[in-house]
């Protein structure tokens, strides 16, 4: 035995190994102490001595409960099942891995959150050139989804790499052994980070691998050719890890879909966080977040299909009016969306079951669920009957109502089916007529036992004696000592108790024999109807994966339109041009959260006329943070495809958007809350374009004064010279409002303040104008700060106030004046100085007619003339 948990454990690698015997899985050695930690097991051993093997164990039937506090705790899991019946086995039970579960490898429902696709990615970084810069190398990125079967690959550059990884927010990430840095930074504390042996990452065996899979000659058709052999190699290393920890041919993965950034607005992770598109800052929940606050699909499949929206908002004008055109219609057509909404509430996650039947691990009440989807395909084909827009019309035609498999499966499961086979009953009568007899038969001995036992008391005069059954004995009659010598002679004693005694009768063997055999028989013959019905679900998978599909599509399409009617939203009108125009928008967030009324709209106009950098002062609690994200957050939904919270909104299409908000730090690498601005802010003036939208938050703030707003003010003229962007800019400088006269571009606004008995009212409402003071004081008071403090902070306020010191920075600012670079030219200082009297007599040398000690001789002069200056 212990020969044969050697041998399962050496092929399980590091993985905790449950290794089943009987009823029960066993751990031995380190594991053992490991499930114990845990799991809360209670450690043993089978004898006291000093080399005794630390054992724990549980019930089989516990298996999913255990299975997944492991795999949540960060473990790979091993499960090592009992391959033959211990009935049929000459000697030893075969045993077998069947499975390594880890957190990106999970298949079973239990485990999964169903709103949230739960990725394995793989990378692989590739150099093409022959140099070795970080310009020579891309990225091969490879995600998929085992308990659905989406599979999508790209290769990237350094700094989408970490933005890509942030997005897909994967439970597991693979990387080639010793090259651990190459997703340093961008992972979770959730996120499982496995090396692989760099062979498997090799572009031959990828490619190899690849074309067995799909059973294609060649991977032209799946477009992966612009990406290169990166991607090639980190698909086949995910693939190769899927087979060895599923121990299964993985039919649900069917195809391999290329990831093209340029169809997607880029947002990278800080973006990402700051925005709390699909989590909150706070407790990382998805409650709260955009995503949460937007669903309204019914489904789980609908739900996932959102969140991948959500994470790759599109670029071309005519995908997103494609999807909008749906979502209009059934905005439009109530009656179409309540049926829609009564078919979704009766459907079940097709794509999941359909990966548990691919691997080999789905149940009668799988199949069950499976059957009842497809029954109702026809009322839904029916219900998309007549629609008008284009989309909507194309899913209706695509929809494969599946006939003959849903009436294979209809005659043959039974109403309720359990959730495994090892009670039986999942066959329903009628369905074959040698399964019917056999149950017959088995229905009849058990029935001729009770009789039995009957007439036997009958005869014997023992009203209390009583048949039962063990392992050992099989049928058996029992009887307690006090009756025991009123049973006739053919009785065969087989087993003493207590009180008691155990006999059988040749009558009650035969049978015995005829029982058991038809129960047995029956059994086997069930699991073989139930193995072809998987079967055929098998080979329908294709077929069944776009139903599936088209499914979540519908659910999400629902769910928009569903949205928009409940908020009043707007369908946006979408431009190539830079323009964006909103009419009482709102946040789309705390437009649900709040009271009914309580959000205040507000207006949003960039282009050419209004100014395409806005600058906003006012006072915190005002609302310039939320205002600021919500013009995000609506260009955003619009180029999803959804409605948006405003009375109108006029969109041009964004590549890329920005958001700096909040303040973070980043200690563990060794970055402080000022150097993640920075590092943050660098990102976007490196790479945000023309077509870009940022937003930025009280940038600066993280130093002095002098240097923050100097900092600001440069940040300022770079975004409107140098890159042209629509940009909202909050923050508590008010020097940079002088920026306005400098620019044509640059336009102040304010979050408007009353002031009224000593005391401020936040208006919530953008206004034209720049604000004159921050209320910092007013807003530490509303927090709680002691009243000492703001006593004696506004004191100071006034004293600072009545100096000419502030007046003098904003003149100060003033001769600083605009830029005079061009667009290829580059402003690197705010503030001129006057030019050195040294540096006019370099300026006037003519190099060319210099000797080498006359160079020498002036450069001594040169020195003793600074030595001078400094002296006096």
């Amino acid at each position: 035995m212990m020969r044969q948990y050697e041998a399962a454990k050496q092929a399980s690698g590091d993985a905790v190994l449950l290794f089943r015997m009987g009823d029960f899985y066993e751990l031995f050695h380190e594991d053992a102490r490991t499930a114990a930690k845990v799991l809360g097991l209670t450690l043993t051993s089978r004898d006291k001595s000093a080399n005794a093997i630390p054992m724990a164990g549980f019930p089989y039937h516990q298996l999913d409960g255990y299975l997944a506090k492991l795999v949540k705790q960060g473990f790979r899991v091993a499960v090592c099942e009992q391959i033959e019946n211990p009935k049929d086995a000459k000697g030893l039970v075969k045993r077998e891995v069947t499975q390594i579960v880890s957190p990106g490898t999970i298949t079973d429902q239990e485990l999964l959150d169903p709103s949230q696709n739960n990725y394995l990615v793989s990378v692989l970084r590739y150099q093409q050139g022959k140099t070795k810069d970080e310009s020579s190398y891309r990225y091969g990125v490879a995600w998929a989804d085992s308990s659905t079967g989406r599979f999508c690959a790209t290769a990237v550059a350094q700094h989408q790499l970490l933005d890509l990884l942030a997005r897909l927010n994967a439970s597991e990430v693979l990387v080639p052994q010793g090259q651990p840095e190459l997703v340093e930074g961008a992972l979770s504390r959730n996120t499982m980070r496995t090396e692989r042996p760099r062979w498997s990452f090799a572009i031959a065996a990828a490619t190899d691998l690849l074309k067995k899979q799909f059973k294609v000659a060649v991977l032209d058709g799946f477009g992966l050719e612009e990406f290169g052999p990166a991607a090639i190699g980190a698909a086949g290393a995910l693939l190769e890890y899927l087979k060895e920890t599923q121990k299964s041919t993985l039919l649900h993965f069917d195809r391999l879909q290329p990831y093209r950034q340029s169809q997607f607005v880029e947002i990278d992770a800080a973006t990402w966080r700051s925005l709390e598109i699909s989590r909150t800052i706070r407790g990382g929940a998805r409650e709260g977040s955009l995503l949460g606050v937007i669903d309204r699909s019914l489904t789980p499949m609908g739900s996932r299909l959102l969140g991948e929206w959500l994470s790759n908002p599109l670029t071309q004008i005519q995908a997103i009016e494609h999807r909008l055109d749906a979502v209009a219609e059934l905005f439009r057509n109530q009656k179409l969306r309540s049926g829609l909404r009564d078919y979704l509430k009766q459907v079940y996650d097709l794509q999941r079951l359909l990966a548990r039947v691919s691997v080999g691990r789905s149940s009668p009440r799988d199949l069950g669920c499976i059957e009842k989807t497809l029954s109702h395909l026809p009322e839904l084909k029916k219900l998309l009957t007549g629609c008008h827009s284009p989309w909507l019309v194309q899913l209706e035609l695509d929809l494969d109502p599946c006939t003959e498999l849903k009436s294979q499966l209809a005659s043959a499961l039974a109403d309720a089916c359990p959730p495994t086979t090892k009670d039986g009953g999942f066959i329903k009568r009628g369905y074959s007529p040698e399964l019917d007899d056999l149950r017959s038969l088995a229905a009849g001995g058990k029935q001729w036992i009770a009789k039995y036992q009957q007439t036997i008391c009958q005869q014997t005069g023992i009203p209390s004696l009583k048949i039962g059954y063990n392992k050992v004995f099989g049928y058996y009659l029992e009887t307690t000592n006090t009756h025991r010598d009123k049973l006739p002679p053919e009785f065969i004693r087989k087993q003493t108790l207590k009180n008691a005694e155990r006999f059988i009768t040749p009558e009650l063997k035969a049978y015995e024999e005829k029982v058991l055999s038809a129960d047995g028989q029956a059994d086997e013959l069930e699991l073989q109807l139930f193995e072809r019905l998987r079967e055929l679900v098998r080979a329908a998978t294709a077929r069944l994966k776009s139903n599936a599909d088209i499914i979540a599509t519908l659910d999400c399409l629902y769910g928009l339109a569903q949205l928009a009617s409940e908020q009043s939203y707007c369908r946006p009108q979408l431009f190539e041009d830079s323009v964006l125009s909103i009419v009482d928008g709102r946040h789309p967030v705390l437009d649900v959260v709040e009271p009914l009324g309580a959000f205040v709209p507000n207006d949003t106009t960039i282009d050419d006329d209004a100014g395409i950098l806005h600058l906003i002062t006012g006072p915190n609690m005002a609302g310039k943070s939320t205002y600021i994200r919500q013009v995000a957050l609506i260009a955003l939904m619009a180029q999803i495809g959804s409605f948006v919270p405003a009375k109108s909104a006029s969109v041009g299409i964004v590549d890329k958007i920005f958001a700096r908000v909040g303040a973070s730090d980043e200690l563990s690498r060794g970055h402080s809350t000022f150097m993640v601005e920075m590092t943050e802010t660098a990102r976007i003036l490196n790479t945000a374009t023309p077509r870009s939208l940022v937003i930025l938050d009280e940038i600066g703030r993280g130093t002095s004064t002098y240097d923050g707003v100097s900092l600001a003010w440069a940040i300022v003229e770079y975004l409107h010279d140098q890159i042209g962007c629509r940009t909202l800019f909050a923050t508590h400088y008010h020097e940079l409002t002088e920026l306005e006269t400098d620019f044509t571009g640059v336009c102040n606004y304010n979050v408007a303040v009353t002031e009224w008995d000593e005391k401020i009212v936040f208006l919530h409402k953008i206004v034209r104008g720049s604000a004159d003071k921050s209320y910092g004081i007013h807003v530490a008071k509303l927090a709680g700060v002691p009243n000492w403090v703001n006593q004696r902070a506004q004191q100071i306020l006034e004293k600072l106030e009545s100096t000419t010191q502030r007046e003098q920075q904003r003149e100060n600012l003033k001769a600083a004046g605009p830029a005079k670079s061009s667009r290829s030219e580059i402003q690197l200082t705010l503030f001129g100085s006057p030019s050195h009297p040294l540096v006019e007599k370099i300026k006037a040398l003519d190099a060319n007619q210099l000797t080498p000690m006359t160079a020498l001789q002036m450069l001594h002069a040169w020195k003793d003339e600074l030595q001078d200056e400094s002296d006096g």
